[in-house]
């Protein structure tokens, strides 16, 4: 009797085991399939492509890769004596139509002061009209000399955000073109991380719900919140050919993985110590409102 009873009491506990490893497993497997969570991560940020509103050869690099700038900071300057001579140009002619105005202006006065018996009726309209055009080549000529001094104005170029500057290549003595951009600045506040999660997770990801952020390679978690869901993604399976008509696949994959979706996570802040760099890989879990925060499966 006390050898079937310890061999029960072992077999109970051996049942024991498996039950909870089977309850355990399957609720790990649960959380691992169905909760709304992805290793699938992306830092990002908006980068401002620095491009020159007007041509030249570059004369100066203010800057240097991967160096912090503020809004407003010198990048480069382009050379400006062609947009001087310009300038100058423009000024004379602004003067030129302003005394080009007075004239017509004052024939249009006196004419318009003398009896129809000295002057014509049509002679006296002409001349309105010819001290109204007057008035709009003035116009022109202002518009003009504003125009080539915004051109010199131009010529140096700032950086219109805080940030970093990445991938600097422009050199002394390059051309520069017009919207071409030369170089590119990381705007230091606009950090946010995509995160790709398959597409069945999507019905537990509501807007606003807070996330945790873990970057690879590091136990820095940082905490944001949904922000958006891509309403779109490419069908890599149904392209368009060069007439617009659908070009449909004949084969068919048998086995079928989900489709990942865009999910957009606004970061709630970053640490000054921590160096945050856009495509850092990380991995996001998102909590779901009224549920409560969990860690992500091994």
């Amino acid at each position: 009797m006390k050898d079937l009873a310890k061999k029960l009491l072992r077999l109970s506990i051996t049942l024991a085991l498996v039950v909870t490893a089977v309850i355990l497993g399957h609720l790990l497997w649960v959380r691992y399939m169905d909760s709304p969570w992805t290793r699938d991560g992306r830092v990002r940020a908006d980068v401002v492509n620095i491009a020159p509103d007007v041509a030249g050869l570059v004369t100066e690099v203010a800057v240097h890769d991967n160096q912090f700038v503020h809004r407003g900071d010198l990048l480069f300057r382009i050379d400006a004596e062609h947009y001087r001579h310009a300038l100058i140009q423009a000024q004379a002619l602004v003067e030129q139509r302003k005394l080009m105005l007075e004239m017509k202006r004052g024939q249009a006065t006196r004419r318009a002061a003398l009896d129809d018996q000295v002057i014509s009726r049509e002679n006296r309209e002409d001349t309105d009209l010819i001290a109204s055009s007057a008035n709009a080549e003035y116009d022109a000529a202002l518009a003009q000399r504003d125009q080539a001094r915004l051109n010199v104005e131009r010529t140096v170029v700032r950086s219109p955000v805080d940030g970093w500057v990445s991938n600097l290549l422009v050199r002394p003595g390059d051309f520069a073109q017009v919207g071409t951009p030369k170089l590119a600045v990381i705007d230091q506040h606009s950090f946010w991380v995509y995160g790709y999660f398959e597409e069945h997770k999507l019905a537990l990801i509501r807007v606003g719900d807070p996330a945790e952020i873990r970057l690879l390679g590091t136990d820095r978690v940082l905490h944001g919140r949904v922000e958006s869901i891509a309403r779109g993604i490419t069908d890599r399976d149904n392209p368009t050919d060069v007439r617009l008509l659908a070009n449909v696949n004949p084969s068919f994959n048998w086995v079928r993985l989900a489709q990942r979706v865009p999910v957009r996570i606004a970061l709630d802040g970053v640490p000054k110590d921590l160096t945050l760099v856009a495509g850092m890989t990380c991995s996001v879990i998102v909590h779901p409102a009224g549920k409560q925060a969990g860690e992500l499966p091994p």
